[in-house]
């Protein structure tokens, strides 16, 4: 999917995932200040531009398992940031990360590939990796609220997506796994309370009527992880 993975995240979205990219990371304060971010799950490095906003002077490092991906994720931190942005080749499950290191994670849409064991898993190496007082956000793709709005979404990711990623990109497998992941995620409460249980302070959003959702917090000063 990493040929076509950023053109098609704007176009199924019409755009709204350029919103949510930004709006997730509402729950951590903005800060001039020197800070060590990273970006779990990277992808091509959508949310970086996001990041940068809100936090001009970090020192980001971008984690991802995906080599298709990450090619292109190497190209954008040389053209757009001077290959400033450190690129990580790595298992986040099973990363080489060094404990209570990073001020700040982040992570967009990558949540609803895994399934509690492994949220559970994420969650301890989101609580070990950052230091105390650190924050983080999450935000994925979820079923809205609205029961004729989720209909039409189901529809639309199950079968129209597919069409499009056929006739206009080329990929159609791929993107049948869109709705089928993104209904048994359901929404992010489920995970934010994987989070909370591993020690991690948390609080959730949702966006556009639940067709995103997410959580946001912070690893406590006494925190142990």
């Amino acid at each position: 999917m990493s040929s076509s993975y950023e053109r098609m995240n704007y176009l199924t979205s019409f755009g709204f995932s350029l919103r949510w990219r930004r709006q997730f990371l509402a729950g951590i304060p903005a800060t001039t200040a020197p800070v060590v971010v990273i970006d779990l799950l990277t992808g091509m490095g959508e949310t970086w531009g996001a990041v940068h906003r809100r936090f001009p002077n970090a020192r980001l490092s971008a984690l991802d398992f995906s080599e298709g991906m990450l090619r292109h994720a190497r190209a954008k931190s040389v053209a757009r940031y001077g290959g400033r942005v450190e690129v990580l080749h790595q298992d986040v499950l099973q990363n080489h990360l060094p404990s209570a290191h990073f001020d700040i994670v982040t992570c967009a849409f990558g949540l609803k590939t895994f399934n509690p064991e492994q949220l559970a898993r994420l969650a301890q190496e989101t609580l070990r990796i950052l230091k105390p007082g650190g924050r983080f956000a999450f935000v994925e793709v979820s079923e809205p609220n609205v029961v004729l709005l989720r209909a039409l979404y189901g529809l639309y990711l199950g079968s129209v997506i597919p069409v499009l990623g056929r006739v206009l990109l080329g990929d159609p497998a791929e993107y049948k796994m869109l709705w089928r992941y993104t209904s048994a995620f359901g929404h992010a409460k489920a995970a934010m309370a994987i989070f909370q249980e591993a020690g991690l302070q948390a609080a959730y959003t949702s966006h556009f009527y639940g067709c995103a959702t997410g959580f946001h917090g912070v690893k406590a000063v006494a925190a142990v992880g």
